[in-house]
């Protein structure tokens, strides 16, 4: 049936079902295990150096948190802040304007978003443990900020991109003082 042409023909058919077969399980995803390989890889990565709980707190924990709903950042600060324990009631508005006024923020110290807790201020990305630390202080004070959106700080982190930062205890009368720095983190 097959002549002398035809001997190199059913090898060649062969190689092509061959390639077919493991092209059609290289493009399929149920198949390709480049998904259980890289899914731990990405999760180490995600992981923020701002998550290591290094200060104890054991007063209240429950905090209420102002933020735009459609700022990304403030959502991770608020998963940042669950991470250390604090109890979120997370009110999305988009008259932030009012809550800061209310509050006694002034503009230089604005953030994108603002907590209360226990009667203080905490306006924008500060650490969750600079927070559970001034809560134990008690300082008579309105609370800590954080101005503007510092890449790096919690919430806002970009990989290896870390600008230094302070974060500001706020006098009732509006002065400010430093806090804590971050020159390297």
């Amino acid at each position: 049936m097959f002549n002398a042409s035809s001997k190199w023909l059913l090898p060649v058919i062969a190689g092509v079902a061959v390639m077919g077969v493991a092209g059609t399980m290289y493009l399929n995803p149920s198949t390709n295990n480049n998904q259980a390989i890289t899914q731990p890889s990405n999760e180490t990565i995600l992981a923020s150096n701002w998550d290591r709980v290094n200060e104890s707190y054991n007063g209240n924990m429950s905090m209420t948190v102002y933020r735009s709903p459609s700022c990304g950042c403030c959502g991770i600060w608020v998963d940042h802040a669950e991470k250390h324990g604090f109890k979120i009631t997370d009110i999305k508005t988009d008259d932030m304007a009012s809550i800061k006024q209310k509050h006694n923020i002034s503009s230089n110290l604005e953030s994108c978003h603002t907590a209360i807790i226990d009667g203080y201020v905490m306006e924008g990305h500060i650490p969750a443990d600079d927070i559970k630390r001034f809560l134990k202080e008690k300082p008579d004070m309105i609370g800590l900020s954080v101005p503007g959106m510092p890449i790096g700080t919690p919430g806002m982190e970009a990989g290896n991109t870390k600008q230094p930062f302070a974060v500001f205890a706020i006098n009732k009368d509006g002065s400010t003082q430093v806090y804590k720095e971050y020159e390297t983190y």
